[in-house]
């Protein structure tokens, strides 16, 4: 397993970007653009996030095999609403939202990458003992 620097950064980057998406949705739908003056009930999308900020932590791999496509609305909900949005701000913290997801998205996908290998490295030799086995059958 690589467990080198890289692999580090790897994975304090997937933990950097999940909680300053936390932060950046709750900051977003209440103080710096919300949608209602005073907040909205949008804030609640920042709920979701603190369910795999656990296993991001302490690098439960399905976690962050999981997590890494769920993130991947609320890049939707960046890019929609950083074209959609009439508000400047909101369409500026909707791109930024997009740009954080992409950070968590690249950091756990490379986090996950020679867990990756070596599951496909272990399937190959198991699959090649069976053959062996059913060969000498």
């Amino acid at each position: 397993m690589m467990h080198g620097t890289l692999h580090k950064y790897f994975h304090w980057g997937a933990i950097a970007s999940l909680v300053t998406l936390i932060f950046w949705c709750l900051l977003w739908e209440t103080v710096v653009a919300p949608l209602q003056p005073g907040g909205s009930w949008v804030v609640l999308k920042a709920a979701p996030l603190f369910i795999p900020l656990y296993g991001v932590i302490k690098r439960d791999v399905y976690t962050l095999q999981w997590s890494s496509m769920v993130i991947l609305l609320y890049f939707t909900e960046g890019v929609v609403r950083g074209y959609s949005d009439t508000n400047a701000t909101s369409a500026l913290m909707a791109w930024g939202e997009a740009a954080i997801v992409c950070i968590y998205f690249f950091c756990a996908v490379l986090y996950l990458r020679p867990y990756k290998k070596a599951a496909k490295r272990m399937a190959k030799e198991l699959l090649e003992k069976v053959n062996k086995v059913s060969i000498k059958k």
